[in-house]
Formats: structure tokens, C-alpha cells, sequence
């Protein structure tokens, strides 16, 4: 189903006339990559997609219109400017809009839309660009990965990435724990300290609005444990996957996944670690669609994009998968960093997943 005809359903399912996309994942879910994006801090961006069941068409100020006509839009897409000193965005959508219409954002007297239930399944052109994303953002990791000390602080390797990814690519989530603090924190926000004997380089970085999430492990001088826990992540990460495409199949929810995933835990020696940090989810226009808990009901759908992302305390497992009714794709890599074929637990499916870097 095309992204206009998953729209038309949607406003008659609503009654109605119109919907806006203003938050930068949804505009470029909506436009088909197109960047709305000026100030990286807030939520909303400079211009909003709409859709009225006819065509797609943009609202924008007078700066950013030329550069949004030239580089974000598709030929010929239309544009309504307001002046910038004149009135704000939500004014301008507000009073070109048929009616009654929704948006992602605050429209006087317009509905709120559930922006992520749209934007799932991902589409034939949005998994191709997914691919070229994945490869792209696991090799800027891996090249990172390859080159660090263990002398180097968090920060250092955190502008590494930075640098090797914003070629083009957002990162919204820069993670480097060192191997002390990541036996400490699950969310390692890099600090000012050396990375010591092993490092976790955890990221979700972000292009034409779909984003990608990899972790990989480094190792210098690791404790004897990292590679067995990191297997045991890797064995409930390719649980998760087994599962995400059992359940998409059968339409069932999150919970059902996480149902898996507890389960899994369960049987590599680690009850109740889930409990220690999210699992992950769904992902495609935003680093997580949804996150499972023991009680979502979101709906698992396929094609979609999936990053798990299980711990076991000073270890994880991370990538972004594409699950299909055919099987699991990892998107995330490049075929270049050391892989280990795990089994999911009790399914039967086998999965290489990344492993430990020995430098």
C-alpha cells in the first residue's frame, strides 16, 4: 500500500479532510526524505507536509522556501510562503487547510495524529534507503571501532563517531562506555574517562528521516566474562528477531515479543536482567517506533525495521534488522567486523550477530 493510499484510509476511517506532518521524521516519511530541520533542539520543524486526499503540498517562510524547493522537495511539489515576520507556521497551516484536519504538532481546532501508526510498514523505496543507511552507519562504527586505544577517553571516541557520521547523517545518540562504566550504567553517556579494558560504542544516527542503531564491542583486556555475557545478549537479541517475525505473522502485539525476550533471558542464565534496561522494538522513522514492555500492545507489522537491543550487565547486542514474512536482514553492517552464529531460544532459528572485537 502506498503512502497516499495508507492517507486516504486514514482520513476516512477519521472523517477527515486533511492531515500535517510538521516533526522532522514525519515530513520526511511524508516527502519522501526531505529535511525540515534548522534547529536540531526542538521538536517541530520549519515547514509542514500536508495531505488533503489530492496531493501532497508544503507550508513554509519565505527563508526557507528557495532551499527547501531546491534541495528537500520533489519537482513540482507545491509550496504555500508566509512571510517570516508576518505569522507562525501553525497559523499558515491553520488557515490553508480544508477542515477538519490533524497534524503532529499544535493546530488551533485540529485533531492530534498518531504519526507512528502511519509511517508502519516500511515501504519498497523506504527499505532500499534503509539498506544504504545501515551499511553506511556500520561502517563509519566500525572503522571507529577499529582505530581506538585503550588510552583514549569516552569523549575522544564519541567525536570520533561524530565526525565519521555527520557526513550526512545525523546522530542522535552518540554511547561509549569504557570498560568501567559500562559494567555500571546501560546508558553510558561518554564521560571524560579511558576506555581501559574493553568499550561498548552504542549509536542511532539518522538519514532522510529513518534511523539505524548498532552497538559494537571492542576489546583490549577484557574480563574473562565479556564474551560469554555478550553471547547470552546475542542469544536473546536473535530471540526477539524469531519472534518479531513469529508474531508479525500471526498479527500479534509487543507483548507477545516480550513475552520471548523474558523468556530468553530466562534460559541463558540471566532471570530477570531485562528488568535492567529496555529492550528495543520497532524502528524506522524514529530510533524507536515503539519500545516493548510486558504489557504494549503495538502492533508487530511486516516489513518493518526492528533494533533489539538486550544487556547483560557489561554487555549488549545491537543492530537494526529488517523483518519480513521471508526472514530477518540485518541492515546494520557490513560484513567486515567478526560475527558469531547464535541460536534463538527455543525456535530453532540461527542468526550470525556481531561480536567482540580482540585488539
Amino acid at each position: 500500500m502506498s503512502l497516499t493510499d495508507r492517507l486516504d484510509a486514514y482520513l476516512d476511517d477519521e472523517g477527515l479532510e486533511a492531515v500535517w506532518f510538521a516533526r522532522p521524521n514525519s515530513f520526511a516519511w511524508l516527502t519522501g526524505g526531505g529535511d525540515n530541520v534548522v534547529d536540531r533542539g526542538g521538536d517541530v520543524g520549519v515547514a509542514a507536509a500536508g495531505y488533503d486526499g489530492d496531493e501532497i503540498q508544503v507550508v513554509t517562510d519565505n527563508i526557507e522556501a528557495p532551499r527547501l524547493r531546491d534541495e528537500e522537495l520533489a519537482d513540482g511539489t507545491p509550496i504555500e510562503t508566509f512571510d517570516w515576520h508576518a505569522r507562525g507556521l501553525a497559523e499558515v497551516v491553520e488557515s490553508v487547510s480544508p477542515t477538519p484536519a490533524a497534524a503532529d504538532f499544535a493546530v488551533e481546532g485540529f485533531d492530534s495524529v498518531d504519526a507512528a501508526a502511519l509511517r508502519q510498514p516500511l515501504t519498497d523505496d523506504q527499505i532500499d534507503t534503509y539498506r544504504a543507511l545501515g551499511a553506511d552507519v556500520a561502517g563509519a562504527v566500525e572503522s571507529v571501532g577499529r582505530s581506538i586505544e585503550p588510552d583514549d577517553t569516552e569523549l575522544d571516541v564519541t567525536a570520533a563517531l561524530r565526525r565519521e557520521l555527520e557526513a550526512g547523517i545525523a546522530t542522535p545518540v552518540v554511547l561509549v562506555g569504557g570498560g568501567e562504566r559500562a559494567q555500571s550504567y546501560r546508558h553510558y553517556t561518554p564521560k571524560d574517562e579511558p576506555l581501559g579494558g574493553y568499550a561498548l560504542l552504542s549509536v542511532t544516527a539518522s538519514r532522510a528521516g529513518l534511523h539505524t542503531s548498532c552497538t559494537r564491542t571492542v576489546a583490549f583486556d577484557a574480563p574473562d566474562w565479556l564474551g560469554e555475557r555478550t553471547e547470552a545478549a546475542m542469544r536473546v537479541e536473535a530471540t526477539a528477531l524469531a519472534a518479531t517475525r513469529e508474531v508479525g505473522r500471526e498479527g500479534g502485539t509487543a507483548a507477545d515479543v516480550f513475552d520471548a525476550i523474558r523468556d530468553a533471558y530466562d534460559a541463558v542464565g540471566w532471570d530477570g536482567e531485562w528488568r535492567n534496561h529496555h529492550q528495543g522494538g520497532a524502528a524506522g522513522f524514529a530510533g524507536r517506533e515503539w519500545i516493548a514492555t510486558p504489557s504494549s500492545d503495538a502492533p508487530v507489522v511486516l516489513p518493518q525495521g526492528y533494533a533489539w537491543n538486550p544487556t547483560v550487565q557489561g554487555a549488549k547486542s545491537e543492530d537494526t534488522h529488517l523483518v519480513t514474512d521471508d526472514g530477518v536482514e540485518t541492515l546494520s553492517t557490513t560484513g567486515e567486523w567478526p560475527t558469531r552464529t547464535v541460536d534463538a531460544v527455543g525456535n530453532g532459528l540461527e542468526l550470525p550477530r556481531h561480536d567482540v572485537l580482540d585488539r
